[in-house]
């Protein structure tokens, strides 16, 4: 398998120009404090449709031919791929459906179609979704984007890095969520581009470690779907793709417990004035609980979504 490289994510970061959002950088002197470095938060809360998602379904899809415009494109997702999919399929002016889980946030399933795209629903801890999604785009003449393995997708994803990179300079540490590990793999290839020093860090829920499992063990790890409040983080095992840059580039996969995920939502709201999701909260809870040395250091943290229901947040973050 060729893996995609830093000149592709590159590529993708002239592609979406224009129509993807150069997210901010933001600072915090209390997350200095809390961690003892320089945190550098590359804020894709404020990204098209809520998430980093964007960028990859975007690079993804305007890529396609004639004939597979025509003909439309196939997701599924949890949530925040949905809406970059349909978002990017409505701005490209494709035809969409997406297959989401009947437990999806609600604001993320009303934001898909609203966006145009037709949602198909299921179960997801009787149903396998790959396979269904497979079984629709055949039946319908669809062309398949899914959430994390695919080189259009993750090099799309590097994108935020790459942004992140040209805009504050070298970092020594970069945290990263990973659920299926489109973001990780495809910030990996940028930092190892133009931060050859740095170190890089994937953050999963505890409750969901197969990345964690597959990166020591050295082959792909596929678990039962995990229950945690990190619902873009519930992925049951990492892609051909993703896991042979992973792999490769990546320094080591932490951990996050659902409680220091609360803890660093309720950080990002009351001292930074942002929403963050659970799954967006994976970075910072990596950087500040994950045992890893560095303090005087400047660390890149991704925070990586902003889509939670208002219910759900102001419940989660009281």
């Amino acid at each position: 398998m060729d893996l995609p490289t830093y000149e592709d994510v590159a590529a993708a970061a002239r592609r979406i120009e224009g129509a993807a959002h150069r997210t901010p950088v933001l600072r915090s002197s209390t997350a200095d404090a809390l961690a003892g470095a320089q945190l550098y938060f590359k804020c894709e809360n404020f990204q098209r449709m809520g998430a980093f998602k964007f960028r990859g379904a975007y690079n993804a899809l305007s890529k396609f031919t004639p004939q597979q415009k025509r003909a439309g494109v196939i997701a599924f997702s949890s949530g925040n791929h949905a809406q970059a999919i349909a978002l990017a399929a409505k701005l490209l002016g494709i035809p969409a459906v997406i297959l989401m889980p009947l437990d999806a946030p609600q604001a993320k399933l009303d934001a898909t179609r609203g966006y145009g795209a037709e949602v198909i629903t299921f179960d997801r801890y009787k149903v396998d979704r790959e396979a269904l999604t497979k079984e629709v785009a055949a039946q319908r003449g669809m062309t398949l984007i899914p959430p994390y393995d695919h080189p259009d997708v993750l090099v799309g994803q590097g994108t935020a890095v790459k942004e992140l990179i040209d805009e504050v300079g070298e970092l020594d540490f970069l945290f990263t969520p990973l659920g299926g590990g489109g973001l990780l793999s495809g910030s990996a290839l940028a930092a190892r581009a133009l931060a050859p020093n740095c170190r890089i860090y994937g953050v999963e829920p505890e409750a969901g470690n197969d990345g964690q499992q597959s990166f020591r063990k050295g082959e792909i790890v596929d678990i039962p779907v995990p229950k945690t409040i990190a619902d873009g983080a519930q992925t049951q095992h990492l892609g051909q793709y993703t896991f042979g840059v992973i792999r490769r580039d990546v320094t080591d996969v932490l951990t996050a417990t659902d409680a220091q995920l609360v803890e660093c939502m309720r950080f990002f709201a009351g001292r930074m004035k942002m929403i963050v999701e659970p799954t967006g909260c994976l970075g910072l809870a990596g950087a500040l609980h994950g045992g890893v040395a560095i303090a005087g250091k400047r660390v890149g943290i991704l925070v990586s979504g902003g889509n939670v229901d208002l219910a759900r947040f102001a419940q989660l973050a009281a």
